[in-house]
């Protein structure tokens, strides 16, 4: 399967406008794991999850299959960053002790990623998959982004992107599952900051490309009406999957 890369054209600015996972997430990981020495955080992008599982291991492997977004990754003495696929990873054999994957599993091919993250995991590893809905503001601002992302860009969203809209619950998914407690991201933006992180969707991009116009024009003046001049608390609700290498299927 190829890698599908739908970011790299824009790396700086995905980097630039894409909120952070609450370090309670990763505290929590963490606590899932026997020993603490490797984890992978499988498609990396910019390196988000990465320096969030850094303070709780030894060493985290971050790998992304585009360069570009690489370049965007902040340097931390305890991760490696290295350009690879998910379905093929440097890894040795049972060496990992926690894989990650924050919202990319949806552009795999996922029963490549599931064999190989068998491979890698030691006995009592865990793997962490997890995406985020549509954010929540205000109901007069969520109905301007939510016209905008099913009626603006809706056709330029890949086929993929359904997977998260159902928070990866569909997925079939081969482990010993682990129901984990609720996460969210939250941030307080201006409208400005929040539409820069419009403007890094990669449906946006892709409309931008396809017809030459910024898609958030469309939109602009609405928006601004209906945030107003206040900071405002942007929310994500975090969907995750949690399970072990015990309950891998038999292949």
């Amino acid at each position: 399967m190829d890698f599908k890369d739908h970011f790299s054209k824009h790396a700086g600015a995905y980097a630039r406008a894409r909120p952070n996972y609450p370090p309670a997430l990763f505290e929590y990981l963490a606590s899932l794991c026997a020993h603490r020495t490797l984890a992978w955080d499988c498609a990396t992008g910019n390196g988000q999850a990465a320096l969030g599982l850094a303070p709780w291991f030894e060493k985290i492997l971050a790998t992304d299959a585009s360069a570009e977004q690489l370049a965007q990754a902040a340097a931390h003495p305890r991760i490696e960053y290295r350009q690879a696929t998910a379905e093929r990873s440097p890894l040795a054999a049972e060496s990992c002790d926690l894989i990650t994957v924050a919202q990319a599993l949806h552009w795999f091919d996922m029963p490549a990623f599931f064999k190989e993250s068998r491979r890698v995991l030691n006995k009592d590893g865990t793997l962490a998959v997890w995406s985020y809905e549509l954010s929540r503001i205000t109901p007069a601002v969520d109905a301007v982004v939510g016209r905008y992302y099913t009626e603006i860009v809706g056709p330029d969203w890949p086929p993929e992107r359904k997977l998260v809209a159902d928070g990866y619950r569909t997925l079939e998914f081969p482990f010993a599952e682990i129901r984990p407690p609720e996460f969210r991201m939250e941030l307080q933006w201006t409208c400005e900051e929040y539409l820069n992180y419009l403007y890094s969707w990669s449906a946006t991009q892709r409309y931008l490309k396809r017809s030459g116009h910024n898609p958030l024009e469309l939109i602009y003046d609405e928006l601004k009406s209906a945030w107003g001049e206040n900071i405002r608390l942007v929310t994500w609700p975090i969907n995750m999957r949690i399970g072990t290498k015990i309950g891998f299927l038999s292949e």
